[in-house]
């Protein structure tokens, strides 16, 4: 029964988990709108090459984890993997040069053929930011911001680290770049397959290897600011001086790297250790060369994901659902009243729970189980009253509401 089971690597979000997931994507999109973010929304599949080109055909994503299907006209497609490339591709192919710069919030499911563990699934979640048309540092230390006040307002602020490293403009990095692969070569015999593959095309995805040999070379391995000219060290101060004066604490880090020749200066990660070895949950960093190598005008750009699951798990608490008004109509006779109060309730944007059978103490036993604040009963009684028994289901009083006042009273409640 292989088909009616979810694929390895999915999962059904049921009640809890998706309210959980709401609440984190809700709080990133209302935090990233306090800092002039608007949102935006792209397509879940694109031409492989987008991703191909820009995510460098020497990463793990490209090799080993993108679902790259041909569909029926011939054209290679792929489902996103990340939400970067897919918004540089908007970018140039809606004309938005014109608004620069232009700050953009995203959410929505990617997709990586990965072995799933905690927090990690094949089609997974994130939020995350753009900034694009910004040099400055400035734009760095904003979107870091933005990302530890949405982890604030999730509880997380004292759960997460934030490490942080530079990786230099273009001349530093391709100092750094022929001094490390000097000292790579040396040891070639303690480096993994893949990285023997990364060594001439892309050494600094070395630096960033699971592998515990890799790991063991690069333990040695020289480091990125003993490459750096006075223009990347000025501009990765100014950035440090923009997060401590926000009172953002970090932590230097200088093996965190972005092995793609369109990242530069500034790279950072959100760390915990709550979630294992899975332990990055919200990750960014500066890319000015990315558009360009697109297709685009050269426009700078910096920002970071977050994934929601894994977030989700930490927050623990979702959205709650509003305590709704339980609309209990007594007899056959009132239940085109009930139905018909439930829908001016609704209106009014207040929930109401609407029990279609049972008697008066079967209905109060379901307005207990859905929580409800209150219960508006109509009998005979007081359908013939023009009234309705309102009770406060957390006191237990009740009283007599004319029924062209219920709504008001309701909403004037707390």
């Amino acid at each position: 029964m292989a088909a009616l089971s979810p694929v390895r690597g999915t999962k059904d979000l049921i009640f809890d988990d998706a309210r959980r997931m709401r609440r984190v994507a809700d709080t990133g999109r209302a935090v990233a709108a306090l800092y002039g973010y608007d949102e935006i929304a792209t397509p879940v599949f694109e031409f492989t090459n987008v991703f191909a080109r820009t995510l460098g055909d020497t990463s793990d994503i490209v090799t080993k984890e993108m679902y790259t299907f041909e569909d029926k006209g011939g054209d290679s497609l792929t489902l996103r993997p990340e939400g970067t490339a897919g918004i540089a591709r908007a970018f140039i192919s809606n004309g938005l040069t014109q608004d620069l710069p232009l700050r953009v919030f995203y959410q929505g499911p990617m997709f990586r053929y990965e072995r799933p563990q905690k927090g990690r699934m094949r089609q997974f979640h994130q939020i995350g930011v753009e900034v694009l048309g910004i040099a400055q540092p400035q734009a760095d230390i904003e979107v870091i911001a933005l990302g530890a006040q949405i982890l604030a307002e999730l509880g997380l602020g004292d759960r997460v680290q934030l490490e942080i490293n530079t990786l230099g403009d273009t001349a530093s990095r391709a100092a750094y770049r022929d001094t490390l692969v000097a000292y790579l070569s040396g040891h070639k015999d303690g480096l993994s397959e893949d990285s023997l593959a990364r060594l001439d095309r892309n050494p600094m995805r070395i630096l960033d290897s699971k592998d515990e040999g890799d790991k063991a070379v690069v333990a040695g391995a020289p480091v990125m600011s003993d490459s750096m000219n006075d223009e990347s060290r000025a501009f990765f101060d100014t950035v440090l001086e923009g997060l401590t004066a926000l009172d953002i604490p970090f932590v230097l880090n200088p093996k965190l790297v972005r092995g793609l020749d369109y990242y530069g200066h500034t790279a950072f990660e959100f760390t915990t250790t709550d979630l294992g070895a899975q332990g990055t949950v919200m990750a960014g960093g500066r890319y000015d060369g990315l558009i360009k190598q697109m297709g685009g005008p050269p426009t700078p750009g910096v920002g970071w994901a977050a994934g929601i699951e894994r977030l989700s798990m930490m927050a623990g608490e979702g959205t709650p659902l509003p305590r709704p008004v339980a609309v209990i109509p007594v007899g056959a006779d009132n239940q085109a009243l009930g139905l018909r109060l439930a829908h001016d309730l609704r209106r009014a944007g207040i929930a109401a729970d609407l029990a279609h059978s049972g008697n008066l103490g079967k209905r109060m036993k379901r307005a207990n189980k859905v929580g409800a604040r209150a219960a508006v009963i109509i009998g005979d009684d007081e359908r013939a009253r023009g009234v309705a028994t309102l009770r406060d289901m957390d006191s237990g009083e009740q009283s007599d509401v004319p029924l062209d006042g219920l709504v008001e009273t309701l909403k004037a409640a707390p």
